[in-house]
């Protein structure tokens, strides 16, 4: 199976050399509009977790417990930061080529590396409690509920292992495209489901126990001729509310369904690879062209759309107080209105930019950044 690293190249191939301004016949990125600020953004810390390797940038992301925040570098560097301060509280080196993560589930921290190598550590001081293998590398952080850990590889497998031992409990293997893209989203998970979602373009739940079907859906269907047109990955976490889950797939359709059967309750066209965000009965997603477009959550109407983000290669949307920010390729961290999505507040959080997803924690944002930057940031 081939796994290509195609982004946004698949819609268009000249994206590949974005800001970089060699080329004027390339369509390039849109150029930021200035505008009055709304809002004030807080930095509340920032400190350094060490460098990181390109072809992993987006996969890495921080976690977080109650009271600590925990992020990794390529290089094998995990730590633990106090949530409030930033003041490291342990530093781990596995030594290892880390390319998934990170995960937290009760007491542990999660994360897996490019030689499919599967690590859990406790949480309180940073010892290695497992290690375990799967098939092939990781690009997701791998999630747990305290009894699994389930972990999906870049061979359209997903593992379920056991959170005690790491010992694998059971698997699947889903059908696999001839052509994907690089990348793979993490499994949700609940005492009663495991659900994941593939290449293909289904989400499937599990039983957590045994791995027996719960239920099956195609949250979007190939369509072209040629094997690129037909890809329809998906590529992010879904997203639960409630009885609800929120799920988007590239080239394909962001979908509202419901969590005890799979029904379908309302679908609209959509291509992206970041997970979908909530908040105040609104669905935010970031489009593969880097549009911020935000959805009703109960009948899926396009509420508001801003395209002035085009192809800055945005992050996926995340709350920040009562608003909703991305980043992007530049490192700017730009914050948004719910209702229409006017900018309210913009800042420069790193020169080396951003990619891998922001992790929301009470009113605070946690930005991890392509030099190996964490941050913490508020609404004032």
């Amino acid at each position: 199976m081939k796994k290509l690293n195609l982004l946004l190249c698949a819609l268009l191939i000249s994206g590949c050399s974005w800001f970089d301004g060699e080329d004027e016949s390339e369509i390039k990125p849109a150029e930021l509009v200035a505008f009055e600020q709304q809002a004030v953004i807080k930095k509340q810390w920032s400190t350094k977790i060490g460098g990181s390797n390109k072809k992993f940038w987006g996969s890495l992301r921080p976690a977080a417990s109650d009271d600590s925040v925990f992020a990794a570098a390529h290089e094998g560097q995990v730590s633990a930061f106090d949530i409030e301060s930033g003041k490291r509280r342990w530093g781990t080196d596995l030594d290892v080529s880390l390319s998934g993560g990170v995960g937290y589930a009760v007491g542990q921290v999660l994360v897996a590396t490019s030689e499919g190598e599967v690590y859990a550590l406790d949480a309180g001081n940073g010892s290695v409690i497992w290690m375990a293998n799967v098939s092939s590398e990781v690009l997701a952080s791998p999630q747990g509920n305290g009894n699994i850990v389930a972990v999906q590889t870049i061979d359209n497998k997903l593992f379920v292992l056991d959170a005690n031992t790491g010992d694998t409990l059971w698997q699947h293997e889903d059908d696999a495209p001839l052509l994907t893209v690089r990348g793979t989203s993490s499994p949700l998970l609940t005492d009663r489901m495991v659900l994941a979602g593939f290449d293909s373009g289904k989400l499937i739940a599990f039983n957590p126990e045994n791995g027996s079907l719960i239920w099956e859906s195609r949250l979007a269907l190939p369509k072209g001729r040629t094997d690129l047109e037909r890809m329809v990955d998906i590529d992010s976490q879904a997203l639960l509310i409630d009885d609800v889950i929120y799920a988007a797939s590239y080239q394909g359709r962001l979908g509202a369904l419901s969590r005890g059967t799979g029904r379908s309750l309302w679908t609209q066209d959509s291509s992206s690879h970041s997970a979908p965000a909530y908040s105040r009965g609104q669905v935010y997603i970031s489009e593969a062209d880097s549009t911020v477009r935000a959805f009703n959550s109960g009948g899926g109407q396009v509420l508001w759309s801003n395209e002035q983000l085009f192809l800055r290669r945005v992050t996926g949307p995340a709350k920040l107080g009562s608003y909703i920010a991305v980043a992007d390729a530049e490192g700017y961290l730009h914050v948004l209105d719910l209702q229409d999505g006017h900018f309210v507040a913009r800042t420069k959080v790193d020169g080396s930019g951003v990619s891998a997803p922001m992790l929301t924690v009470g009113d605070s944002l946690i930005i991890q950044s392509n030099s190996g930057s964490l941050s913490a940031f508020k609404i004032q």
